[in-house]
């Protein structure tokens, strides 16, 4: 039983410090891209290798812009339809997420999701889209990094260059060119708006892009669009 006892302090002493080196890892990560582009994120990743097994050859449709190169329309836009208290809280919006408890209580299913713009980027950044008790708890880890290392206005720029917005398409750039044949910087109000609705569930408002959710989504963000702030 003694031999056991030293066996188990050792083994989950080993299971720390393996967890220590994944945080630390993380933080390197998140130290880079303070300044540094993601080129990638987790997925990005995920999403191409699901696209190269019916096609080897596949590709993202991605591409990078400044922050000043994006429509401000689409900022109001995303800031109204996903996280309207962005630029006040610190990574979690606990009233949204009392809200989002009650009505999917109310509903007796998941209807509403109370994460914010940093909890999605973290997800997007590091995660898996499978839900977990660990998962969350990550995502809260690297939520904290996020707000703590960057500015809120890096957040948002990172947040806006990486989402999936469709089949294969990633960034704000990507997705006025992949609808509207356009760049992000020249979208105006309804395009901003109609993206930001389909952003909970790009790929199905990529196959479906005339669904009627969709245009009641797109009336009610351009609605609230006026009172968004943005960094």
């Amino acid at each position: 039983m003694r031999r056991l006892g030293r066996w188990f302090k050792w083994a989950l002493l080993g299971l720390i410090g393996l967890l220590l080196v994944w945080q630390l890892w993380l933080l390197g990560w998140v130290l880079l891209w303070k300044w540094v582009e993601p080129d990638t994120t987790r997925f990005m990743e995920i999403r191409l290798g699901e696209l190269r097994v019916k096609n080897p050859d596949a590709q993202l449709k991605k591409q990078w812009v400044a922050y000043e190169r994006i429509s401000p329309h689409l900022k109001r836009a995303i800031i109204a339809s996903e996280d309207a208290r962005f630029v006040d809280h610190e990574g979690f919006d606990w009233e949204g997420i009392q809200k989002a408890m009650e009505k999917n209580q109310k509903r007796g299913r998941t209807v509403a999701g109370g994460s914010t713009i940093s909890q999605q980027l973290a997800k997007n950044l590091f995660l898996t889209p499978t839900k977990s008790y660990f998962r969350k708890a990550e995502e809260a880890i690297i939520t904290l990094m996020l707000e703590n290392l960057w500015s809120k206005r890096r957040i948002f720029e990172v947040y806006l260059n990486v989402i999936e917005w469709g089949n294969g398409v990633f960034g704000a750039e990507a997705a006025a060119r992949h609808y509207y044949g356009i760049g992000a910087a020249q979208l105006g109000p309804e395009q901003a708006a109609r993206l930001a609705g389909m952003v909970p569930n790009p790929r199905f408002y990529d196959r479906n892009r005339n669904a009627p959710g969709l245009a009641r989504k797109t009336a009610i963000i351009l609605a609230r669009m006026p009172a968004a702030e943005i960094p």
